[in-house]
Parts: C-alpha cells; sequence; structure tokens
C-alpha cells in the first residue's frame, strides 16, 4: 500500500504524518499486504476548520472519503471511519457475488470405460453436484477423506471449477481449465 500525504495552509508536525499513516496502513488488512492500493491522504486548515480528505484507489476499488471538525487528529479518525465502512461494504458485495457464482451446477457425466473403444456407448448416469469453494489443500483432504480417485471442486483461490485427482506416480494433480 502506497500512502501519499499533501498538506494545505499549515506545516505538518512528525507526530501527526505518523498518526496518520498508522490509522491508513490498519485499512491494508482488508486486502493483504501484497496489494497494490495507493491512499492519497490531503490534510487542509482554514481558520478553524481542520478537513481530512483520503482517496483510495486500486484493483478495481475507489473511495472518496472527507471529514472537518475542530481538530484535524477527530478528522483523520473519522474519515478513517468512513473509509473502513465503505470498504466494508465493498468486501461485502464481492462477497455476495462470489458466492452467487459458487451456487451453480455442475453437470457430471460418468462413463463406462470397461467397453470396447470401437462401440459407442451411451452415458450411464448424470449427477448434479452444488459445490461450495475450496482451497487446493482442503479438496486434497477431501479427497483422501473419501477415498476415490479424483473430486471435482470450486477452486476458492481462481474461483473456477477444478479437478484432483490421484496418479499412479507422483501423488496427486490439478486439473484447471483456462478460460
Amino acid at each position: 500500500m502506497n500512502i501519499s500525504f499533501a498538506f494545505k495552509n499549515f506545516e505538518a508536525s512528525e507526530h501527526l504524518k505518523k498518526y496518520a499513516r498508522r490509522r491508513m496502513e490498519k485499512l491494508g488488512r482488508f486486502f493483504g499486504k501484497a496489494s497494490g492500493l495507493e491512499v492519497v491522504v490531503v490534510l487542509t486548515v482554514d481558520k478553524f476548520r481542520h478537513r481530512c480528505e483520503v482517496t483510495v484507489t486500486g484493483e478495481g476499488l475507489h473511495i472518496n472519503a472527507s471529514e472537518q471538525t475542530s481538530d484535524m487528529y477527530a478528522a483523520i479518525d473519522l474519515v478513517t471511519d468512513k473509509v473502513e465502512s465503505q470498504i466494508k461494504r465493498q468486501v461485502a458485495r464481492v462477497k455476495a457475488q462470489r458466492r452467487h457464482a459458487r451456487d451453480t451446477d455442475v453437470d457430471v457425466f460418468t462413463y463406462n470405460l470397461d467397453a470396447d473403444a470401437d462401440t459407442q456407448q451411451p452415458v450411464d448416469g448424470t449427477d448434479r453436484l452444488a459445490t461450495k469453494p475450496l482451497h487446493l489443500d482442503e479438496a486434497l483432504m477431501q479427497l483422501d477423506s473419501i477415498g476415490s480417485e479424483f473430486l471435482v471442486f470450486f477452486n476458492a483461490e481462481n474461483n473456477r471449477i477444478n479437478v484432483v485427482y490421484r496418479t499412479k506416480v507422483s501423488g496427486y494433480a490439478l486439473i484447471d481449465p483456462v478460460l
């Protein structure tokens, strides 16, 4: 997260800069340390009004918030709370979209592989599968627990249907379709 400051109509103390930086860095907990967020903080003093404006951009996100009080520290606190609530709303929207996407049904077709390759065999059956998002390590644990040769799952890391299966040589392999 890259944080930049601008000051209008006053000289900022080092303590004020540190305070504002600490408050803004706490917003990074919603996105992780590797996020490419750009945070611009503008602190302004006009007579007795202290205003703090924050703009957060990056990764399909654009959030603006502004607050003014008679104390600069209070303005920083209030605007940080506003930005945090906006980020929480955005994260909730993204989670709802992912939840909606994972509620899709997947058709699983079963083929009879014991028959000769020359003859056309009809599909023996169809299974409907409603998957929940799993990480790869969770899918491997589930594959071990059910004792099957393969597992179809919705990968939580890339939001795609994946297949993990047992190999005879190295243990496991993953099929990840590229869209």
